[in-house]
């Protein structure tokens, strides 16, 4: 039986570490998966040059749950195509309002998880709209650059995080502004979600026509880069593990590691700025990698169309 709800926001016509995601959320029957919206990335983004990304998101969500035996399919809809100006009111588009309806169900004693693996447009809406909805779930993101404290040896870098930057004044909104739980997976944790190209293929060999169609999306992926190498990172794959593949009894993420930090102001430059006195949330500093990924190909196999 589920023990928990999800609403997966994810780039899927972007990097493919998303799909993955999608897919083992799908095939995992802890979680009763509610509402999947597709999103968008940076404008002229390499993988999704076009201004429709939100759309084709949702389009290859369809093709991927094409290939993999459900008991159900999940409603899909597409977010915005693009983030709006900084400065616009919140628009109740159709995906903020399912969101909102979700959030407040009386219906169910199931606790709600929004999982992100880009940006936060969407919820960051949401929240504006109806502040109440940020004690009635809990916010899962994969994004946001390094803790420096946290992590004093790792080489020092400038550069903003790239899903902080797909939409920065929503990712204000929900750090600086709202009262949501937030559950951080930064860079350097997610980098850390590695898997060789070997180990791929003899995963996905065994996968049937969700294995095909996975394998494609990497190649479309690679070639685009135009670079070589025997590894990829499946960086979204924490937003199952977080979720997901909590320990049975005392559920929690109890295998993967995380601090309790006061949330940081976000800056201009998608930087953190301590402030006192704000709400807890978590930082994780390191994910199973073993039980997500072998998980993730059994389920695959258990899963897949022929």
């Amino acid at each position: 039986m589920p023990r928990r709800r999800v609403i997966i926001d994810n780039d899927f016509s972007g990097d493919p570490d998303g799909l993955f995601q999608l897919a083992h959320h799908l095939a995992s029957p802890a979680t009763e998966v509610s509402l999947i919206i597709g999103s968008h990335i940076h404008v002229g983004d390499f993988l999704d040059r076009s201004s429709t990304q939100a759309e084709n998101a949702v389009r290859a969500v369809r093709e991927m749950m094409g290939h993999m035996r459900l008991p159900r399919q999940p409603e899909v809809l597409a977010g915005r195509n693009a983030a709006p100006r900084p400065d616009a009111a919140p628009e109740a588009t159709p995906a903020v309002r399912r969101i909102l309806a979700e959030a407040m169900r009386d219906d169910t004693d199931l606790p709600l998880f929004y999982v992100a693996g880009a940006g936060l447009t969407e919820i960051a809406e949401a929240l504006r709209l109806e502040p109440r909805i940020a004690r009635r779930l809990t916010l899962v993101w994969i994004g946001g650059a390094e803790y420096a404290a946290l992590n004093p040896s790792l080489p020092p870098r400038t550069d903003p995080e790239y899903n902080a930057t797909i939409d920065l004044a929503a990712t204000r909104t929900v750090f600086n502004e709202s009262a949501v739980e937030i559950w951080q997976v930064p860079r350097d944790a997610y980098r850390t979600m590695l898997i060789s190209f070997a180990e791929l293929d003899a995963g996905l060999e065994q996968a049937g026509a969700l294995g095909r169609y996975l394998r494609a999306q990497l190649r479309r992926a690679v070639e685009a880069t135009g670079t070589r190498g025997e590894t990829y990172i499946l960086g979204d794959s924490p937003l199952v593990t977080l979720t997901s593949l909590q320990s049975y009894f005392e559920p929690d993420a109890s295998s993967s590691r995380y601090l309790i930090r006061p949330t940081p102001q976000i800056d201009e430059r998608a930087g953190y700025a301590a402030v006192a006195g704000t709400r807890p949330m978590r930082v994780y500093t390191s994910i199973d990698t073993r039980l997500t990924f072998a998980d993730m190909f059994a389920k695959f196999r258990l899963v897949s169309a022929p």
